[in-house]
């Protein structure tokens, strides 16, 4: 029985087995079905500019604990930023009682008022850097003078200050305050000023002044002057401008008159050359040969300043000084007239002075040496410039004048002097000769008074 009985299961469990296996279809779709029903169910992600349309979830009611934390949360916020914001209208009260970073400081010194400049203060750079240029000066009419010599100079001389530029109160002290009162006084590092300055051991002290006016100027030593003019024929170094404006205020001459082609005389080499000779004797730049007759006394004799007197100059010196009149073949032999162009549309050659050929006549100009008398009455002297030499013109004004060509004779060998040096020399000996004139002139008058008496 217990053999029957494992034998009909066994039968059974085949039948159900086969059963399945027919129907497998059917349980293994169940089987799947329950399988993805107990999965979650799969995300989708969407681009940032799309919304999820998924199910909004509803706000879960707050309890009243998490509500009270969240209402101290905004006040305490609140009083924060009306603390941040009383702050901040304190900060900007203060900023607005402190003075900017540009602006300077006032301080007061022996009752004159200056500033003292910030670090962002750029005006010393700005003036000094434009000041410099000839143009600026030209149309702005202001120069740059650096040094206490030469400020004290100009301010002796009534030229009207602008702005003053100082390391140190020491340094202000030093130069009249009196005089200072209308320009502004501004104190600056003496790093800044040694940056700008062209000195190579600065003062301290620059100033600006307004472009001085010759006939304005108070010149103290005009009382020493002599009848002498010094005519400078386009000088364009700025260091022999300079000494010949300074050999010019010493020995007396009665101005100075500047053509154009010179260099400025206000520029900073020849201002430091000069040594302050511009606020001692009246100097007039950038004249044509017209205005300058204008500027000389009537009746006046130019005279011009030879650099030499062609390749055989101790033969001419000796013949000079046995009075023998010496006339070279040609004009360029000489070396007095000038081959730079006066005009564009003319051209100047070398001629021979006795052909017949028409051509342009050249000024004829007799030459004397320096130490003999040429200063005989109200004179000025012309002084080339080293690379071109006296202009045409210039020896067309001693010609009309009566003028002669003055030359200093050297040694064989050596080219020519200076222009600077030749200047001092001729204006020094024209200052002995003018001076021998007046003293003789009061000596004879003395005399005809004491006889009429």
């Amino acid at each position: 029985m217990a053999a029957y009985m494992r034998s009909v299961m066994l039968l059974v469990s085949r039948e159900q087995t086969a059963f399945l296996s027919r129907g497998c279809g059917v349980v293994v779709t169940a089987q799947r079905y329950v399988r993805g029903l107990r999965r979650k169910p799969v995300r989708v992600l969407f681009p940032d500019t799309e919304e999820d349309p998924g199910p909004k979830t509803r706000p879960q009611p707050r309890s009243e604990d998490q509500q009270e934390r969240r209402e101290k949360k905004k006040k305490e916020e609140v009083k924060v930023a009306a603390a941040e914001h009383h702050e901040d209208r304190g900060s900007v009260r203060n900023r607005r009682n402190e003075p900017p970073a540009h602006v300077s400081v006032r301080d007061q010194v022996d009752d004159v008022s200056f500033e003292r400049a910030s670090p962002g203060d750029k005006r010393l750079a700005r003036l000094v850097s434009v000041a410099r240029s000839r143009t600026f000066r030209e149309h702005q009419g202001k120069i740059l003078l650096e040094g206490r010599r030469l400020i004290c100079d100009a301010l002796d001389a009534g030229a009207n200050p602008q702005m003053v530029f100082f390391s140190t109160v020491d340094r202000l002290r030093e130069l009249p305050l009196d005089k200072l009162r209308r320009a502004t006084l501004v104190k600056v590092k003496f790093e800044d000023i040694k940056i700008w300055s062209d000195l190579v051991a600065p003062q301290g002290v620059i100033a600006i002044f307004s472009r001085p006016d010759p006939s304005r100027l108070n010149f103290a030593s005009t009382g020493h002057s002599v009848p002498l003019s010094l005519i400078c024929d386009n000088v364009r170094d700025p260091g022999n401008l300079g000494t010949m404006l300074r050999c010019a205020a010493a020995a007396g001459c009665h101005n100075v008159l500047l053509t154009k082609g010179c260099v400025d005389a206000w520029e900073p080499k020849v201002l430091r050359a000069a040594m302050g000779a511009h606020f001692r004797l009246p100097i007039y730049p950038n004249l044509s040969w017209d205005a300058i007759e204008n500027h000389l006394p009537k009746p006046v004799t130019v005279q011009v300043a030879d650099s030499g007197c062609g390749p055989d100059r101790s033969r001419e010196t000796e013949d000079l000084q046995s009075n023998v009149s010496h006339k070279p073949s040609k004009a360029g032999d000489y070396g007095w007239v000038s081959t730079r162009r006066s005009h564009s549309d003319m051209r100047f050659e070398e001629y021979d002075s006795d052909s017949d050929d028409e051509g342009l006549s050249l000024p004829r100009v007799d030459a004397k040496l320096y130490h003999e008398s040429w200063a005989q009455s109200p004179t000025a002297l012309v002084i080339g410039g080293e690379t071109n030499g006296l202009s045409l013109e210039a020896v067309e004004l001693a010609e009309k004048t009566g003028g002669q060509r003055i030359f200093i004779p050297v040694v064989p060998d050596v080219d020519s002097l200076n222009s600077a040096m030749a200047a001092s020399i001729l204006l020094f000996e024209g200052r002995k000769q003018l001076l021998k004139l007046m003293q003789s002139g009061r000596k004879w008058k003395s005399k005809a008074e004491g006889q009429l008496s």
